[in-house]
């Protein structure tokens, strides 16, 4: 059986933390800033934890 690619889309999206978790970004940062808060935009750019529903699919991506 041949060795499964990574998904080029996942591998810039989301990074594997070292217990095992994966990180992912926070959407809505990338334009239209103008009008969002500075608490909205500093909460924004944190990494966030992926839920464990979504975690075995992504693992199998990276």
């Amino acid at each position: 059986m041949t060795k499964l690619k990574t998904k080029s889309g996942s591998k810039k999206r989301f990074k594997k933390t070292s217990n095992g978790y994966i990180k992912k970004k926070y959407a809505f940062k990338n334009h239209l800033l103008t009008k969002k808060s500075k608490r909205r935009k500093r909460h924004l750019s944190k990494f966030n934890i992926l839920n464990q529903s979504d975690r075995k699919n992504i693992k199998k991506q990276i």
